[in-house]
């Protein structure tokens, strides 16, 4: 997706948009393969816990992805390792994190496990074994917008295709891990042209048959702001978006104070 498309120029809004795509495509590496692998292991190897954890559930869910990443990427884990290490070690094989969900008798769909090398301020040991009304919650207005929908989505997966949605916010550095324990530094009034980075989520969605979950994954790019001004279309969408974000979601996003500065980079 080009940040034209992107960034429409219409109003802020929580929106479901998907496009079909291949999820062997999206799970394949890129010409920045060893760098983020590299950034991958480091993580995982300081704090293990941080980044990866499984819960007993997702255990068939993980098997069936690591089944899947046999399949479009010729990965070969090594045999005998635990639960752990087996999550983990598909952390360090893919460049996406990922996370593993199902939609389970009660009808509640919940995060049974995953690899979050790159969060986007948020933990994951926060939201694993909980409902996605739970992880969206803090989130102003997005479970009553579009929740239900979500949920239907989600819940009539089929296999045998990836279903790409795109996410983005802002940021004060091309840092990949934003996970907040690191307190990186955040936008206010003060910031630089040269300081604002748009962070691209790409997100795929794929239905695991044999064990009824999903696999969602997540890959982070960061574009500087730069990139978005000589860009006419993608400029003016962002400004709109920027201009029309209601409050409660500028300040979950890390947008409120820096708000007026970075449009009027934009303008500038």
């Amino acid at each position: 997706m080009t940040l034209a498309e992107l960034f429409r120029d219409e109003d802020y809004h929580f929106s479901l948009r998907f496009n079909r795509g291949s999820p062997a495509e999206f799970f394949a590496p890129t010409g920045s393969h060893e760098a983020l692998i590299a950034e991958r292991r480091r993580w995982l190897r300081t704090a293990p816990a941080t980044y990866a954890e499984l819960l007993p559930e997702g255990e068939a869910i993980l098997e069936e992805a690591i089944d899947l990443a046999a399949e479009w990427n010729g990965f070969a884990p090594s045999v005998g390792l635990s639960r752990g290490e087996k999550c983990r070690s598909l952390g360090e094989f893919w460049e996406t994190d990922y996370l593993l969900l199902k939609c389970d008798t009660d009808s509640e769909i919940r995060l049974y496990g995953g690899c979050l090398c790159f969060p986007s301020s948020w933990r994951l040991g926060d939201k694993i074994g909980k409902p996605i009304e739970f992880i969206h919650a803090p989130v102003p207005g997005l479970n009553e917008r579009i929740g239900p929908a979500i949920h239907k989505f989600l819940a009539g997966l089929k296999p045998g295709v990836a279903w790409l949605r795109h996410n983005w916010g802002l940021a004060r550095d091309a840092e990949l891990n934003h996970h907040p324990d690191r307190r990186l530094p955040p936008l206010d009034g003060s910031v630089q042209a040269d300081e604002v980075f748009v962070r691209v989520e790409h997100q795929a969605l794929v239905s695991l048959p044999k064990s009824g979950g999903i696999l969602f994954g997540i890959r982070i790019v960061n574009h500087p702001l730069a990139e978005i001004r000589s860009d006419p279309v993608a400029r003016t969408g962002l400004r709109r978006a920027l201009e029309t974000m209601p409050e409660a979601v500028a300040v979950y996003k890390g947008l409120a104070t820096a708000r007026h500065r970075i449009l009027a980079l934009l303008a500038g």
